[in-house]
């Protein structure tokens, strides 16, 4: 990978509440790491998978590559067809290498445990709402090691790196 859009990957997580759990998917670029979209959601069905991809399309034009797992959500007609549409190749893990996608598992292990193990949401909403808070964060201002200490925006959006006060 050489540059951002070359390849997108995407994944569900289970977030715990403090009653309950939902589910949280993530359209990730994995040049830069950035999340491009993601959706929360009290079901696993696909709608909340084609969302969090239709925006991030929307959003920020296509990838050559979309990666995912063998998960239903994403072998689904209505989700492969989405990336049809677009003319974008498909990518596919083989069941049980969690390594083919390891940006996004990153992330899962960063949202967890900076985010989502130091609070008990109380909601739906209030998870929605801090999930998003922290991906604003991830992506804006934490430095990650892996892009020289930028941000995910600085790299994706060619921003310099910032001279440390």
């Amino acid at each position: 990978m050489t540059r951002p859009n070359q390849v997108w990957a995407t994944d569900i997580t289970y977030v715990p509440m403090a009653r309950g759990f939902v589910y949280l998917v993530a359209v990730v670029d994995w040049f830069t790491r950035r999340v491009l979209a993601w959706r929360v959601s009290i079901s696993l069905d696909a709608a909340f998978c084609i969302e969090a991809l239709e925006e991030a399309l929307a959003r920020y034009g296509k990838p050559a590559i979309f990666n995912s797992d063998q998960g239903s959500q994403f072998t689904s007609t209505a989700f492969t067809a989405v990336l049809h549409r677009e003319k974008i190749a498909i990518s596919m893990d083989g069941k049980g290498c969690w390594r083919d996608n390891v940006f996004v598992e990153r992330l899962w292990r960063s949202v967890k445990y900076e985010e989502v193990y130091l609070n008990a949401y109380a909601s739906v909403p209030d998870a929605r709402a801090r999930i998003g808070r922290y991906l604003a964060f991830y992506n804006a201002v934490r430095p990650h090691s892996a892009l020289g200490g930028r941000t995910p925006d600085q790299i994706y959006f060619q921003q310099p790196l910032l001279a440390a006060a």
